[in-house]
């Protein structure tokens, strides 16, 4: 795919400005004026989760189109694709992913990948249609997770802040279940690990004592956040959800209007009204 495609001005348009040009009465300045209608459009093509990523992104679509952008938006259901597309050269951005999911891919598949900037964060949660509160919990309660090791660093600090179990990891990494140090109630985090995009299904079929939804497979699964949520990632451990891009392209002025487009207080606010605290700005 040819990046950032440049859409030229209607022919129309064109070929009734070379007419002016070589009008026999003397108006070829008037010609020279321009068409603020010819002008160049910069297309973003960005790959994004549908919610709320999509969403989002139809919100600053308007705000962009003044600013001579358009994004075309390629919606993925998985967490893999995004990234390789990207690669690929199909893709000129993806909006979906955290820091901690972003290190691990670039670590596995060794992307040229950079973040320009985040947008918003959203607090995994814990989701239970038996127990109001993870202290309910009954010994050896299943809990189902996210088949994304880097989702469980962002999951279990949630039981050990609540006092369930202890995990021995050095500051800054990522905690896996096996920095599970002490466990006394036997909570089982290790048999049930599914792809991202199925938690929701499992929660709403009835699986395990409790399960780790990401918010957006939450919304979009209309799983019901303020009754069945019993516990959520605190503030200070929040990961934004990051513009990511190739490396070589980190400075390119339309990605960077994106960006600047994206953090806006408009898109912000709209965040903020959208999603009623399931989905938090987040402008680093």
């Amino acid at each position: 795919m040819k990046k950032f495609v440049r859409t030229l001005g209607a022919v129309a348009v064109t070929l009734a400005l070379v007419a002016c040009g070589s009008d026999n009465e003397g108006n070829d300045n008037q010609a020279g004026d321009g068409d603020d209608s010819a002008a160049a459009v910069e297309t973003i093509r960005i790959g994004a989760s549908a919610v709320p990523h999509q969403e989002i992104l139809e919100a600053a679509e308007p705000i962009l189109a003044e600013r001579g952008i358009e994004l075309d938006i390629v919606v993925f259901s998985d967490y893999i694709l995004p990234n390789q597309e990207l690669e690929s050269g199909d893709l000129d951005a993806n909006y979906f992913q955290t820091p901690g999911y972003l290190a691990q891919q670039i670590s596995e598949y060794d992307y040229d990948f950079v973040s320009v900037g985040s947008v918003h964060a959203e607090p995994i949660g814990i989701y239970s249609q038996d127990y109001a509160s993870l202290d309910e919990l009954p010994e050896g309660a299943e809990i189902i997770l996210s088949d994304s090791i880097s989702d469980h660093g962002r999951i279990l600090p949630i039981f050990e802040d609540a006092g369930l179990i202890e995990l021995d990891v050095e500051e800054g990494e990522l905690a896996t279940i096996d920095n599970i140090s002490s466990n006394p109630k036997n909570i089982n985090f290790g048999s049930r690990q599914v792809e991202a995009r199925m938690l929701a299904p499992s929660f709403e079929s009835g699986e395990g004592d409790a399960v780790a939804i990401n918010t957006n497979y939450a919304l979009e699964g209309n799983v019901d956040i303020d009754q069945y949520g019993i516990a959520f990632e605190s503030d200070d451990k929040l990961q934004g959800n990051l513009l990511v891009v190739r490396s070589e392209d980190e400075n390119n002025e339309a990605i960077v209007t994106l960006l600047e487009v994206l953090q806006s207080e408009e898109i912000q606010q709209f965040i903020q009204e959208r999603y009623n605290g399931a989905v938090i700005p987040l402008v680093d």
